[in-house]
């Protein structure tokens, strides 16, 4: 890695991201899941363009705007933040104007980011369980749910001493963990991201409403959407708690201790 003054130099919110990762230690070993993440959502944001998908290009962009922010491409993410609002809207002619400056800026803060590597390895996986071969799970489990992957692996560090954590990146993947596990009593929280592409956070509490797993499996709702429409429909479900991105760590762990504490009060009242 290159001294943090580099990304400084170069206009990057370094002081912004410190507040949320804690260390640079942290910063330095996330930057790479931000990397490969930039790439992939660019990707279905053209996508869902092409198919004039709006209602998915607002929470893939929405995504890479919360990215961006964490680690402080501000320019990036206000661009984004205007592709959010605006797509939002339909306006699918701003969005198809004006992507080829979001790809602009996109790949600005790659470029940047590769010379802050310098030469490691930018493709490199998450280090979290990502559960695909077989779902059922050995442990007791924290099951985090989110479309980004930095939101994803920011748990799993902070958890991964003290907890298993499984991670899923949409509701798909979500309900066939929950479903693989329904019989067991390996999952003990669920952290669950609301705006998701292909299946939502909505999908997967009707769905553990439906099939009474939501004391089994206490969920409580990490989102960026904070609207009261959004809060109180969430509440209409059997959740614990819901906390606002972007979250430090120590917001996050008070979640994870209320919603363990639930669960093990729902376990003696059994």
């Amino acid at each position: 890695m290159k001294n943090i003054k580099f990304l400084e130099e170069k206009g990057v919110n370094i002081q912004n991201s410190l507040e949320l990762f804690g260390d640079l230690d942290t910063y330095n070993e996330t930057i790479g899941d931000f990397l490969v993440g930039i790439h992939t959502k660019i990707n279905q944001l053209i996508k869902f363009m092409e198919a004039n998908d709006m209602t998915n290009y607002a929470i893939v962009v929405h995504s890479m705007k919360s990215d961006a922010k964490y680690f402080g491409f501000m320019d990036l993410a206000n661009m984004a933040f205007e592709h959010e609002e605006k797509s939002k809207e339909g306006d699918i002619s701003y969005i198809s104007s004006h992507i080829n400056n979001l790809i602009s800026e996109t790949n600005k803060a790659i470029i940047l980011i590769q010379e802050y590597m310098n030469g490691e390895d930018a493709e490199k996986a998450s280090n979290g369980l990502e559960v695909s071969e077989s779902d059922t799970l050995g442990a007791k489990t924290i099951l985090v749910v989110d479309d980004s992957n930095i939101i994803r692996s920011y748990v799993k560090r902070i958890f991964n001493e003290s907890y298993n954590v499984a991670l899923a990146n949409d509701g798909e993947e979500a309900i066939r963990i929950i479903k693989a596990n329904a019989n067991n009593d390996m999952i003990d929280a669920i952290l669950l991201d609301l705006n998701m592409p292909k299946v939502d956070g909505f999908a997967v509490l009707e769905y553990m409403r439906q099939n009474n797993l939501l004391k089994k499996m206490p969920v409580s709702i990490i989102s960026g959407d904070s609207s009261k429409e959004t809060i109180d429909k969430a509440f209409t479900y059997d959740i614990v708690d819901m906390v606002e991105k972007p979250f430090n760590e120590s917001s996050i762990k008070m979640v994870v201790e209320k919603t363990l504490y639930v669960k093990n009060m729902n376990q003696g009242n059994e």
